[in-house]
């Protein structure tokens, strides 16, 4: 995104003053006709002093007008008649001296100027002043940029025949607070981008980042192989988030507090068969108004905490995975903000990078670690949940949910019919033990933090694995598939929302984005999404009653 340079807009602010023929100041302001004359001296004033029509004083002479400049010295203006003979010469034709004797008002007749502008455009576009106002405000509260000293100090010290030979410049960064240098490499780019680190090191100390980037709107491929490079600069301070806030933290608290709500609520509706009649109906009958009496559901709490405990463990193993990943890459994250959710006890947690990643490698890395702790953690519960559930040793530790459940996922439910069988899943109900309810709500949720879109962690997988452009194209893949409902099921509108408000922007650029992360790590992530549509794309009814999972024909 682009600023506004400074050389587009010259500001032009003269002010006439009329004296009395023949007068000159009393001294009081000093010449300014220097000042004035360097002003009018660029290409875009004189072409608007040619095309501005003329100005007739009524009263006054032309001659003894005075130029006083505003945006300089207040006080200092120059009698314009005693320095262009020609010019009074020429102005003293169209307004006789007679009019100054002959007419009487003229003495009580000020001096007016046409506020219309010239219907000439000037060379480039015209600001109003409140448009030049508004980009001051912007310089003044944006952040801070790049010293121009310092960028002729880093083009004559770190770029070269050897390096990188610069062939022009652009402003970087979502302001255009940076630099962006664009040109013609001239080695390895890995090599020469280590070695332009430790020279700008050497050049600033630790005042500035340096990013090795795709060129933009580049036209063909580097002769040595990839894209062409371009390397962007940024202040330390701008291009790195800022620390984690007491209101951050406050945030994050009441967050978790009401994420383990919505974890023992999920307990709760998982003893549906055994809850009061006035709070099922309450709970599923759309037109029922009236809430029941909530102290009922008392009893049922303490029952409800080990699915509870489950359901949290799993999203707390997804953080600790990231975070594990993190540490040896030397990579700051922030606090996790914990989204709860009363169908799958949360949507996850929305987990910040508080450090600039180094590389592309580093960010698949991390953003894989979480969702596969996770999904790890959440399949060992769903299996052996299902190897309990068909012991009938343990009859009274199962509770009994609705067959429709396992219609929800495609993989889940093929995995469920293989251990439980024909005749247990072919019923209205089915009897699981709860560490399946667990360990299927934390796979639900560790595919969709895996959809590939905005700055989930599939999407930063996928931006860190294939690119940016590809994000996009499997972002507008997720948000139609989301949108017509085919993954997800009931929980695609919800999820999709959550995305567009908390998640929808991608991931910033590491310091080397352009150094690929290689085939392994690519053909996993697509295994990965593969796996993720898979558990989310629900069954239809035509194969569900084939394959003997639920009773379609009695919903």
């Amino acid at each position: 995104m682009g600023t506004l340079p400074s050389s587009s807009v010259v500001t032009l602010s003269v002010r006439f003053r009329a004296l009395p023929a023949g007068g000159r100041e009393d001294g009081r302001i000093r010449p300014a006709w220097d000042q004035c004359r360097r002003m009018m001296s660029s290409r875009w004033a004189r072409s608007q002093w040619r095309e501005r029509p003329r100005v007739v004083l009524p009263g006054r002479r032309w001659s003894a007008i005075t130029c006083c400049a505003l945006n300089g010295d207040e006080g200092e203006d120059k009698n314009l008649g005693s320095s262009s003979p020609s010019t009074s010469a020429s102005t003293s034709t169209e307004e006789p001296e007679r009019r100054s004797g002959d007419d009487p008002r003229s003495e009580q007749t000020p001096a007016s100027v046409s506020p219309r502008a010239s219907g000439i455009s000037p060379e480039g576009p015209i600001y109003s002043s409140f448009q030049i106002d508004s980009f001051k405000l912007m310089e003044l509260l944006g952040p801070e940029k790049v010293d121009p000293s310092d960028v002729k100090l880093i083009k004559e010290k770190l770029f070269g025949y050897s390096t990188f030979w610069v062939t022009r410049e652009e402003p970087f960064g979502d302001l255009g607070e940076g630099i962006l240098f664009l040109g013609n490499l001239r080695g390895k780019r890995e090599e020469v981008f280590a070695k332009l680190q430790r020279q700008l090191a050497e050049a600033t100390g630790s005042k500035y980042n340096l990013f090795m980037v795709e060129e933009p709107n580049s036209e063909a491929p580097d002769p040595r192989g990839g894209p062409r490079v371009s390397f962007g600069l940024l202040r330390k301070e701008v291009s790195e988030p800022g620390p984690t806030t007491l209101w951050q933290y406050v945030i994050a608290l009441l967050l978790f507090v009401l994420t383990i709500g919505s974890c023992v609520e999920v307990g709760i509706a998982s003893q549906l068969t055994s809850l009061p009649p006035d709070v099922v109906k309450y709970f599923t009958d759309p037109n029922a108004t009236e809430p029941p009496d909530m102290q009922l559901l008392l009893p049922f709490v303490e029952s409800a905490l080990p699915l509870a405990y489950g359901v949290l463990g799993i999203h707390l193993f997804h953080e600790v995975g990231h975070f594990l990943a993190a540490l040896p890459k030397k990579v700051k994250l922030g606090i996790p903000y914990f989204i709860p959710n009363i169908t799958l006890g949360s949507f996850g947690a929305i987990t910040q990078f508080k450090s600039i990643l180094p590389d592309r490698k580093t960010k698949v890395d991390i953003s894989v670690a979480g969702p596969l702790a996770g999904a790890a953690l959440s399949f060992s519960m769903f299996f052996v949940g299902l190897l309990l559930s068909s012991n009938p040793e343990l009859v009274g530790d199962l509770v009994k949910v609705p067959s429709v459940l396992f219609q929800g996922s495609l993989l889940l439910g093929l995995i469920s019919r293989g251990v439980l069988g024909y005749s247990a899943m072919h019923a209205a109900t089915v009897s699981i033990h709860p560490l399946v309810i667990a360990g299927w709500c934390g796979l639900t949720t560790s595919a969709f933090n895996m959809l590939p879109v905005g700055c989930l962690d599939g999407g930063r997988a996928i931006q860190g694995a294939f690119g940016k452009n590809a994000l996009v194209a499997f972002g507008l893949t997720t948000y139609a598939l989301l949108g017509l409902g085919v993954l997800g099921g009931p929980l695609s509108l919800p999820w999709g929302l959550y995305v567009l408000i908390c998640q929808r922007a991608r991931e910033k650029p590491c310091l080397n984005d352009v150094t690929e992360v290689g085939t392994w790590r690519q053909a996993g992530i697509m295994v990965a999404i593969f796996l993720v549509m898979l558990t989310l794309l629900p069954l239809w009814d035509e194969l569900a009653e084939e394959l003997g999972i639920g009773l379609v024909t009695s919903f």
